[in-house]
């Protein structure tokens, strides 16, 4: 049976209360198997940890207990340096705000995140032939996504949905194995919020990718392969 890409076992994560009493539980003992290419739905109610899970699981956070492996790697074990490598190279994320940088085209703010592994890269043998260079793939995948003509535009010219389009390619850009999303499509209309779900869904195909979305739109949700729901800080099946 191969390895699942992403496993959480018994991951618990605590907030300390102020007055040191016995603080907040979040998540109790959390487990969880996700599959290399699997997309998969996290809902819930506000404040019930999603983003904390999400943020867990892309190495933002530390549980209070329990164990996050990745590709068979205790994420525990690495240092800070070893985690932002992860973060830049294995993971990929897309918050429901873009944060793009203002002032940078497009073009630009789709680059930024291949700056360090460039520079990580620089004394390693070259790629083998007939590889997609990032460049390339940066213009494939701002086409794919249909925005091929907007290279120049800042992120002040583009609508909402535009904008998150727009991050998703740069989540992308590294070739990740793991795309987080939380509330991608929280700030947009339903329009350009069903357009990014169906876009999600099909890059996850494409590319390969292993997809986790946090949400509370449960139409997005219902897009995924498996949909779970995070209540009294354990995760249940079939939370639509």
């Amino acid at each position: 049976m191969p390895l699942p890409l992403l496993q959480l076992i018994g991951v618990t994560k605590r907030f300390g209360a102020p007055d040191s009493g016995p603080g907040l539980e979040v998540l109790r003992g959390v487990s969880l198997d996700v599959a290399r290419g699997e997309s998969l739905a996290v809902v819930g109610p506000s404040g019930s940890g999603k983003s904390t899970l999400l943020h867990i699981i892309g190495t933002l956070d530390r549980p209070t207990s329990g164990r996050v492996l990745l590709d068979g790697t205790d994420l525990a074990t690495l240092d800070e340096q070893q985690l932002a490598a992860v973060r830049n190279r294995r993971i990929g994320f897309v918050f429901q705000q873009h944060f793009l940088l203002p002032q940078c085209t497009v073009w630009e703010n789709v680059l930024v995140p291949t700056l360090a592994r460039r520079a990580s890269d620089a004394s390693q043998p070259p790629a083998e032939t007939g590889a997609e260079t990032v460049t390339a793939r940066a213009e494939r995948l701002l086409r794919r996504v249909g925005l091929g003509e907007r290279l120049e535009h800042r992120p002040g010219q583009l609508s909402g949905g535009e904008r998150q389009r727009v991050a998703v390619v740069r989540a992308l850009i590294n070739r990740p194995q793991l795309l987080l999303a939380d509330e991608p499509t929280g700030a947009l209309d339903h329009a350009a919020a069903t357009e990014l779900g169906q876009l999600l869904v099909e890059l996850n195909r494409e590319e390969g990718v292993t997809l986790i979305v946090v949400t509370h739109a449960l139409e997005l949700a219902r897009r995924m392969g498996r949909v779970l729901r995070l209540a009294e800080g354990k995760l249940v099946e079939n939370g639509t």
